[in-house]
Parts: C-alpha cells; structure tokens; sequence
C-alpha cells in the first residue's frame, strides 16, 4: 500500500546530501516551507546549490540556511529584497555564487525541466547582460536567447492538504513555483498542514499529482517568515 508520510522533518530531509542541487518553494513567505528548510540546516547537508524565487530574508528560513554556510551558489530572480540581509553581504564578499535570472524565465526554466524540454528560446534578457555568453538566434526578425531546462536532486515545497499518495492543493498563491519545482526534481519533499483520507481530495482539484511527490510530513502549524522576521528571530 503506498503511503509517502514520513514521521518527522528529519527523516524527510535525510537524504539531502552535499553539493545537492534543491528547489525551494515559495514567492518571498507565500508558500514558504520553513520547517522543511530549518530541518536541512540541522541536517548539516552543505555546498548546495539552491534555486528559488529569492534569497529569503531576516535570519531564518532559507536566509538562515545561507547564513549557515550552506549554500554555494543561489539561483533566483531577487536576490535583494527589504528584509534580504544574509545574502548581500556574502555576495559583496565573494563567499557565494549568485546566477541571476528573470522571474518568469525562471518560472519557464523550471517547467520545461520538469517537462523534459531541454532548452528554449525566450526574448527576455536580449540586450542585457543576463544574455551575455548566451546563444542568440534571431526567430522572423527578432532576437531570442537560449536559455536551458533546470532540474534538482530534491524539491521542498510546501502545501495546504495532501493524502497518502502524495496528491496535493495548495493555499492560493502559496503553490507559487512548487508544482513545477515537484515536476522537475528527482524527490520531492512536502510538508503539508492537514493529511487527508483518500477521495478527501477531490481529483478535479488535485494541482500536484502524487507521482511527483515521494515524502509528505505533516506540520499542522507551519511558522510564518514575516512574523519571525518581525520578532527578530535567528535560526538555529
């Protein structure tokens, strides 16, 4: 009988090993998986390269995974933001590797992974520097950069519901990047708020099937980013 719930964060992350290549759900705290991510800081996995939509903020979450030490490189589309504070200093300092790319050429990068598209053109960057060194091709009259697929070892997402399958529905714009991301990882890793029964979930809803997904842990009272920065917390 398939039943992908773990006991616990660090059975769920335990598998994470050096020099992974991880996704990291979320669109600042919108679908952030915070117990997910503090659960890799305590794991002790390092030189990973982490992909998401930014670089976290205040000391906790993935800023405290950057600030641990454990992240060689950061794929993402704002690595500055009001509350980024981690990430810029080591940037200034040579300390960890940023490749910048376009939210929505992100977004695409990332599906088409999932997808098995290995590459595509896309107008976005033409001109910039973002497409230096990169393949152009001009497409009935317009110029198009070459961008390529993206793939992980691990995805850690976050959702509203799931069931022993592994099929998920998430809280409005908290499923952000985490469907695709669970489509173009080798294991994904959810931590879902409510675990559900079978047929709980109805099928026309389902957003993420199960056989994306390989473990679910349940946190029935995930922390929030914004009122951990406010209070000053650090992690660990």
């Amino acid at each position: 009988m398939i039943n992908k719930q773990v006991s616990s964060v660090e059975a769920a992350v335990s598998k994470i090993y050096d020099g992974a290549t991880v996704m990291i759900g979320g669109f600042g705290e919108a679908g952030s998986p915070i117990e997910l991510i503090h659960g890799l800081i305590d794991q002790g996995a390092k030189n990973l390269t982490v992909i998401n939509n930014n670089t976290g903020s205040g000391h906790v979450g993935l800023a405290a995974l950057i600030e641990n030490k454990r992240v060689a490189k950061m794929i993402c589309s704002f690595p500055k933001s009001a509350n980024s504070l981690v990430f810029p200093n080591l940037y200034r300092k040579n300390e960890i590797e940023l490749e910048l790319v376009p939210q929505g050429t992100l977004a695409e990068r990332i599906r088409a992974g999932g997808a098995g598209v290995p590459a595509f053109y896309t107008a976005t960057s033409v001109g910039t520097p973002l497409a230096d060194g990169k393949e152009v091709r001009n497409i009935n009259g317009r110029d198009y950069v070459l961008e390529y697929g993206l793939t992980a070892d691990f995805a850690l997402i976050k959702c509203l519901k799931a069931d022993r399958y592994g099929n998920l529905i998430y809280n409005k714009t908290a499923r952000n990047f985490a469907p695709i991301m669970a489509m173009a990882a080798e294991n994904t890793i959810v931590q879902t708020k409510e675990f559900v029964s079978i047929g709980d979930i109805d099928p026309e809803v389902v957003v993420t099937p199960g056989v994306f997904v390989d473990q679910v842990v349940i946190i029935s009272n995930p922390l929030l980013e914004s009122v951990l920065v406010s209070a000053g917390e650090v992690y660990p």
